[in-house]
């Protein structure tokens, strides 16, 4: 892959040298309980946040529906008005057959 006459040496010489560099790392040992932590911590804020954007919706909403059912006029009444009868409160009262509606003779 590599054309330069020299390529060999060179990649020779690279990876001697992140050898070398790679061997001078030390790992923390608190490394992984310290990310843990930030994301536990990141984590229990995300969902902090998520719960009180939710209260507030609700409470909006709830104050919203509030507020327009009191708009309306003190006099009136839109879910009941007591002059009329209810469209469908109960079913209308059984009619008898014509035969038996009739008088007897006799």
């Amino acid at each position: 892959m590599n054309t330069h006459p020299d390529g060999a040496g060179t990649e020779k010489q690279l990876r001697e040298a992140l050898e070398t560099l790679a061997l001078q790392v030390q790992p923390d040992s608190e490394a992984y309980r310290t990310a843990r932590r930030a994301w536990h911590r990141r984590e229990r804020r995300r969902r902090l946040v998520l719960a009180v954007l939710a209260t507030v919706v609700f409470a909006l909403a709830v104050l919203i529906g509030l507020w327009v059912l009191n708009q309306t006029p003190s006099g009136s009444s839109v879910v009941f008005n007591g002059t009329h009868a209810p469209l469908a409160s109960a079913p209308p009262a059984p009619h008898a057959p014509h035969a038996l509606a009739q008088p007897a003779t006799g």
